[in-house]
């Protein structure tokens, strides 16, 4: 039997249907919460922010556009969009309140997870899970180049997904990727089992569009 697109999904839960909550959530909180961490650290109240997202959802199902009805596939990715945007919101207004009560020390704290494997030594190259490895890189990186990269090397989200979601241009996008895979530094590239330039070429190239 065929799963229930997101957009019947959608209707289903606007006529108070609670399993069509239970679906989605189940659908997309493991890319929401992987965002949501790269902009809060292991440590902060991702999944508050997550869990944020979805009560909005249940409160204000998002309409559609008309196009996209009928079409599973960019039914999908409309939806995988807003809710993307919404926990983004979540997370910067957890940022700015932390913000108001910290000063600005949550801008340069690392979360105390990476700093107790940076104090160990422990090496990358000897991590047997290659994701968590990257994801262990990827927390070190600065809150704009880390959220791209886990859009992006995560996500597999197209430049043009992260712009709308984050609210950057896509140039602007690819600069924080390409920035981003150079601090990683080259002993990642071998764990990815992909070379850093081509991560960060634009998905519009001929290269990109084979990966797609």
């Amino acid at each position: 039997m065929d799963q229930p697109s997101d957009g019947a999904l959608l209707a289903a839960l606007r006529r108070g249907e609670g399993s069509a909550l239970t679906e989605l959530v189940e659908r997309h909180q493991g890319a929401l919460l992987r965002h949501a961490r790269a902009l809060l650290g292991e440590g902060g109240p991702f999944e508050d922010a997550v869990q944020e997202a979805f009560l909005r959802l249940l409160e204000r199902p998002p309409e559609l556009p008309e196009e996209v009805r009928g079409d599973p596939g960019r039914e999908r990715a409309q939806l995988r969009s807003w809710l993307h945007k919404v926990a983004r919101n979540c997370c910067m207004d957890t940022i700015r309140a932390e913000a108001r009560r910290k000063g600005r020390e949550h801008e340069v704290a690392a979360p105390e997870s990476v700093r107790g494997h940076l104090a160990g030594g422990a090496a990358l190259a000897e991590e047997r899970d290659t994701r968590e490895a990257v994801e262990r890189g990827l927390s070190r990186l600065p809150r704009e180049q880390r959220e791209v990269l886990v859009l992006r090397l995560i996500g597999e989200r197209s430049y043009k997904e992260i712009a709308e979601i984050t609210g950057k241009k896509v140039g602007t996008v690819g600069w924080l990727v390409s920035v981003g895979l150079k601090s990683l530094g080259e002993h990642l590239a071998p764990l990815l089992e992909i070379s850093a330039p081509a991560l960060a070429r634009e998905p519009g190239s001929r290269a990109g569009r084979a990966q797609s």
